[in-house]
């Protein structure tokens, strides 16, 4: 009987083991460049780096970005459509991989490109719109229609790309408190106080900080320990570094460039993360660099360079570290396919497994539990 416990403990550790290791990975893609059914949710062994499509959405308009509730039974996609663009709410059943539409509303501005959720609200970033617009959660899980709109004003020196306000991204502070948001067109990281039981006052303005003339911020990420915050600059890839208190106050400690020596080709900084144990911070670049830099971050918030690596295709928009630290894996929006990464947990270096997957146009990508 003894024998007959051990072995079913093991079992069942066994079975434990292998389920922390397999996670779905959701993905956003554009669908009016190729085909493409929308949001693509697959199953990731991250001990192996293998992978199986598990299910799709149906006609769904250009969901680029996807943000998953905390309760990985809800996720919220923005409609990049230009001026018919939207925001929508689905009903997600992690274990099939199941996405059911629940509604859809207007954005309230065009062309969203980033968006966050809690468990009352969904905040996103209008970048053609300039703006950010927020929408309550039902108890379903589906959307209000929108009940904040908070218009930007501005430009920056970039004629081509600055020529008014581009909300790029919205993000929660760690403890909840604040919403920062990046303005490429006017070189400005907004700070909004987060009052999220109100009804339509949900962001109010607490101050904004000025970066780089025609740098153009992008995305921004925060440390583990949330003194830090890491912004890469899309028009001429600097990486600033901030300090954060939790009054909401960020303070520049340093810049750096993501180009290599000489470089004389097209930039376009994108995406930037951190790995899960806090120690290494990701940026990939786009138009002619192509590549994604690693950086070990120091105890002081400051960050050393450690290596710069091509991701071995076109537009790495996105790219996503799975939840183990094993892998890292790069969306490319124009040659069509995700390529799979293994990380070094030690040096964050990374090597190409040989192994990607195959859509039409990745632009967000996700990890959820199963």
């Amino acid at each position: 009987m003894k024998r007959l416990y051990i072995l079913l403990f093991s079992a069942l550790a066994i079975h434990t083991l292998q389920a922390q290791n397999k996670f779905n990975l959701l993905v956003g893609t554009y669908t009016n460049t190729c085909d493409s059914k929308g949001i693509y949710v697959y199953e990731f062994d991250a001990v192996s780096g293998d992978f199986k499509l598990k299910n799709t959405t149906e006609k769904v308009i250009s969901p680029s970005y996807v943000s998953v509730s905390a309760n990985n039974k809800f996720v919220y996609a923005v409609n990049e459509n230009g001026t018919q663009s939207a925001v929508s709410a689905f009903s997600y059943d992690s274990p099939t991989g199941k996405l059911k539409l629940l509604n859809t509303n207007a954005s309230l501005g065009a062309d969203p490109c980033h968006l966050i959720n809690d468990d009352k609200n969904v905040i996103i970033a209008n970048y053609s719109g300039g703006s950010i617009a927020v929408f309550k959660k039902n108890a379903d899980g589906s959307i209000t229609e929108g009940q904040q709109l908070i218009q930007h004003e501005g430009k920056g020196p970039n004629a081509a790309r600055q020529e008014k306000a581009h909300v790029h991204q919205v993000v929660f502070s760690p403890d909840k408190k604040f919403v920062l948001s990046n303005d490429l067109g006017q070189d400005k990281v907004f700070i909004y106080k987060y009052n999220s039981g109100s009804k339509h006052e949900i962001l109010t303005l607490k101050g904004t900080v000025d970066v780089k003339a025609g740098s153009g911020p992008r995305h921004l990420t925060f440390s583990k320990d949330g003194k830090f915050v890491y912004l890469i600059q899309e028009l001429d890839a600097t990486l600033t570094t901030f300090s954060y208190d939790k009054s909401g106050s960020l303070k520049l400690i340093a810049q750096t460039s993501i180009l290599p020596k000489g470089f004389t080709g097209g930039t376009g900084a994108a995406a930037i993360k951190i790995s899960p144990d806090g120690n290494f911070l990701y940026v990939t670049d786009r138009v002619d660099a192509n590549s994604i830099s690693v950086y070990h971050i120091q105890k002081d918030g400051s960050i050393k360079f450690v290596e710069q690596e091509s991701t071995l295709g076109k537009g790495p928009r996105d790219f996503a570290i799975d939840p183990t630290g094993n892998y890292l894996l790069v969306g490319h929006q124009y040659t069509n396919d995700i390529i799979i990464f293994k990380r070094d947990k030690t040096t964050g270096k990374l090597t190409n497994t040989g192994k990607k997957i195959e859509l039409c146009s990745p632009v967000g990508l996700v990890f959820t539990k199963i």
